[in-house]
């Protein structure tokens, strides 16, 4: 199976020589140029790596992952800028990064670091959970290597629960870390997303009436 890669990247030229390399190494990659419109393929689909810009429109790559990880957005990031103080080095590892590749991007490099970056990331890729199993990566639910019908949003709001370690996650504070800032969320939705997940773990995720809800582990 292909690893999944989001490029944002707002040099149009670069992007798309890194995408054009990266497809040539065997990578899907969806490529925007702006926060915004990561911020949709981030929360629409599974992605196994995000390359970041840093210098962008509207907000920097630095804010952009930080609030991706607030979320409970786990999926491995490098951020390729062409800022070289350790000012700006630490403040990307802070918000979350996991490595950094400076520009004038070096293409072999680049496919070097991705590789080694998804190797270990995928020793500590899944949770065990009742008889399934799920990929922190994709916010896949499985069992027996069978991916079970869950959406992208479940995914996240199972991620969110499980790393509560049996609490109780108020409502408001699922809606905050599932949803972005610019998509509308409300109780009807959420419980959507719920139902989901009961259709798998049944009894084991409850509904605390008026507080919120947890997953008994």
């Amino acid at each position: 199976m292909q690893s999944k890669i989001l490029l944002l990247e707002d040099d149009h030229a670069l992007s798309e020589t890194m995408k054009d390399f990266l497809e040539e190494e065997s990578f899907s990659v969806d490529s925007v140029y702006d926060p915004y419109s990561a911020y949709d393929k981030a929360y629409k689909n599974h992605y196994d790596c995000y390359l970041l810009d840093v210098n962008l429109p509207y907000e920097s790559g630095f804010d952009m992952l930080k609030k991706l990880r607030a979320s409970g957005d786990t999926t491995p990031a490098i951020f390729i800028t062409s800022r070289n103080d350790k000012g700006s080095l630490v403040e990307g590892y802070e918000v979350g990064a996991d490595d950094y590749l400076k520009k004038p991007v070096d293409l072999d490099e680049l496919h070097c670091r991705i590789e080694a970056l998804l190797r270990r990331k995928s020793r500590v890729r899944f949770i065990n959970i009742k008889d399934y199993q799920f990929d922190i990566h994709s916010k896949q639910l499985l069992k027996d290597n069978v991916e079970m019908d869950i959406s992208t949003k479940a995914g996240r709001l199972l991620q969110v629960l499980i790393e509560a370690n049996n609490s109780v996650v108020s409502s408001s504070e699922l809606k905050e870390k599932i949803w972005s800032s610019h998509e509308g969320a409300s109780e009807g939705s959420l419980r959507v997303y719920i139902t989901q997940l009961k259709k798998y773990f049944g009894d084991d995720l409850q509904n605390i009436r008026g507080v919120g809800y947890c997953l008994k582990r």
